[in-house]
């Protein structure tokens, strides 16, 4: 590490260190939010909202705080994290997308045509 970046992680201002913390433990709380959506709910296409919904905005909370770190670390600005930022924002929901569309697909050939979505996901029931 260059002597800048380092003598900038023992003297963070006040200002830069206020909203990276409160960014990081923002993403934090968010995409531990979408984990448990993704444990607790009970079929398929329920499950799926937490990583396509929470997890995009975690991250982006995540990359917010690198790149105004980073950028006054550096002493320059530091915009690749917009690009790593808009690049899960646009495929985080298409790939969701997906997977639903795969899901269904598999439910229809499964013949799960009474409209209970996720029957094919869920743990078997006893009779």
């Amino acid at each position: 590490m260059s002597n800048s970046m380092m003598s900038g992680m023992h003297d963070m201002s006040l200002w830069l260190a206020v909203p990276v913390s409160l960014l990081l433990v923002l993403g934090g709380l968010i995409t531990l939010t979408g984990a448990l959506g993704l444990l607790r709910l009970p079929n398929f296409y329920q499950r799926i909202h937490g990583p396509a919904v929470y997890i995009t905005v975690g991250t982006g909370c995540f990359l917010i705080a690198s790149m105004l770190y980073s950028s006054v670390a550096l002493q320059r600005p530091i915009v690749h994290e917009l690009l790593i930022t808009g690049f899960v924002i646009l495929t985080a929901p298409v790939v969701s997308m997906m997977l639903m569309r795969a899901a269904v697909y598999r439910d229809l050939r499964k013949g799960n045509t009474d409209n209970t979505p996720g029957d094919a996901y869920k743990f078997p029931r006893e009779h």
